[in-house]
């Protein structure tokens, strides 16, 4: 996919040096800072939701067959 982003002049500068050093286009780096971001963000999710059931009292099977009743 294709996206346009807005950066500073000064954040294209620093974006250049980098990728020069690095060998790597733009694109790549940004693809790179994406991922990198993403992947920050996931274990915080997943963290969100462990123990989520913690303290309830009913069963999963329960729930689940309570939930299968709301279907016809």
């Amino acid at each position: 996919m294709r996206t346009i982003i807005e950066l500073s002049e000064e954040q294209v500068e620093a974006l250049a040096a980098i990728c020069a050093g690095e060998g790597i286009s733009r694109a790549e780096a940004v693809r790179r800072a994406v991922d990198a971001w993403l992947a920050q963000r996931r274990p915080a999710t997943m963290d969100a939701a462990f123990g989520l059931w913690r303290g309830r009292v009913d069963s999963s099977d329960g729930y689940l067959a309570a939930l299968r009743d709301e279907w016809p």
